[in-house]
């Protein structure tokens, strides 16, 4: 422990040489509905913090709902007196913030670690999946991709607008997957690139997509799967400050335009033993056909996960590569789990059914559970897409039926945790209902 803390002092005291104008540091860890939370500390007392002095927030920041309330999910919240929990410096994530109008650090917390730990924390779900897999021999490697839309920064009526082409002063009107769209929104998405990567984010890949002012960014594979979600986590954040910045609104939002293709977040992940060898690949790909059947066994299951709201649920069945059913293949991107042309080293799933706007501690904690499951079971998937284009089973395509097929999955229940499968699930339950309590105009033109 004191080795940990000399070093997260020295961190903060590199960062403070560094950047002597920062005075302030937001401390900052991601709920349940995927936003951050947190506070903001002089950094005078970050630096005692890094030395050992406690760090806690209220447990229940954690149940948030969409809109920032809580919700009363059993005793938590309103019969438990609203305790505190103990939050942990999580090193190497002090960065400068630079997209805010006065200079500002943020590093991110976690109860993982904490003699503690909150059940349901995210973060804290997706470190004892790691650490299970770890003591079985199995290290996955992660990396991630997201989409997500430029709108004007003004909307119209509440509704988003196209992101104005910075050339033409006009709505962006490039044709679908065009380079020229990375030119024409080149001063946004190059420090979009280089604010992540000043933030230790390894981003790759850059691509137009096909809606319009639509991007895909990916990022490096990592062997770490805490960090490669982090990295997911803190890209938003910063993506989003960056694009205000420039006069745009940045959005993660699965399905803004119902004419268009949603935004979804794709993951690949590999697996290997301690001596760096791809399990994936043994016996002629056999453990590979295991572990996609144990994903789609419990992927009806993760859909609350997956599709973490109303509207991501509007994504399923799209224009474009969004599965309507429970499906796998070989280069395939009509797949929920699609296999990549590779060699076997580099053998790996892609997960491509969770929307951009899903929590990606929990997206990849429940593809891990399915993949660990499969080899386990060791039972032999449907038909490849490839074999049958007509392949797949059936999964909730509604809120409420996704949580009755998640909360008493017993799988679930047992290696994502019994406490945090009710409490997400009820969390989940309590936000669509509060969604469902506004009449909106179309109502009245239909039924008034």
């Amino acid at each position: 422990m004191k080795s940990h803390s000399s070093t997260l002092l020295a961190e903060v005291r590199t960062f403070r040489q560094n950047h002597p104008d920062v005075r302030y540091v937001d401390l900052i860890a991601l709920d349940i509905p995927g936003h951050f939370y947190g506070k903001r500390y002089p950094i005078e007392m970050l630096e005692k913090v890094a030395a050992g002095s406690p760090l806690k927030l209220p447990q229940n920041a954690v149940l948030l709902g969409v809109q920032g309330g809580l919700f009363k999910i059993g005793d938590y919240c309103f019969n438990d007196g609203d305790p505190d929990a103990n939050r942990r410096l999580v090193p190497g994530t002090l960065k400068p913030v630079s997209w805010e109008s006065q200079p500002l650090g943020q590093m991110l917390i976690t109860s993982d670690g904490t003699e503690a730990p909150i059940e349901f924390e995210p973060r804290e779900v997706l470190a004892k999946v790691l650490e299970r897999l770890h003591h079985k021999g199995i290290h996955p490697v992660v990396a991630f991709e997201l989409e997500f839309y430029l709108f004007d920064k003004k909307l119209a009526d509440g509704l988003p607008q196209f992101a104005r082409d910075p050339l033409s002063d006009d709505a962006d009107d490039q044709p679908n997957l065009h380079i020229e769209r990375l030119s024409r929104f080149s001063d946004v998405l190059d420090d979009m690139a280089q604010t992540a990567k000043d933030q230790g984010i390894d981003i790759t890949v850059i691509t137009a997509e096909i809606g319009p002012g639509q991007f895909e960014i990916n990022f490096g594979h990592l062997d770490d799967g805490l960090r490669a979600a982090d990295w997911a986590a803190l890209f938003c954040r910063s993506t989003r400050g960056v694009a205000l910045k420039h006069g745009y609104r940045a959005s993660f939002m699965a399905k803004p335009y119902l004419q268009y293709p949603g935004s979804g977040m794709h993951v690949h992940v590999s697996l290997y033993d301690a001596a760096g060898n791809n399990l994936l690949a043994a016996h002629q790909q056999q453990p590979l056909r295991h572990a996609v059947a144990g994903c789609l066994e419990l992927l009806p299951h993760c859909m609350p996960i997956f599709s973490p709201n109303h509207n991501a649920f509007r994504r399923l069945g799209g224009t474009v590569n969004a599965a309507t059913r429970a499906s796998w293949g070989f280069e395939d991107r009509d797949a929920c789990v699609r296999i990549p042309d590779s060699d076997p080293r580099n053998l790996r799933i892609e997960h491509r059914l969770a929307s951009a706007d899903a929590n990606p501690y929990l997206v990849l904690a429940a593809i891990l559970v399915g993949l660990e499951h499969g080899l386990e079971a060791k039972r032999e998937p449907i038909a490849p897409l490839n074999d049958d284009r007509s392949s797949g089973t059936d999964f909730p395509v509604e809120m409420l039926d996704a949580v009755r097929a998640m909360q008493h999955q017993a799988v679930l229940r047992d290696k994502l945790g019994a406490e945090f499968v009710d409490v997400y699930c009820e969390n989940k339950r309590q936000d669509h209902l509060a969604f469902q309590q506004e009449i909106h105009a179309r109502e009245y033109r239909w039924f008034l």
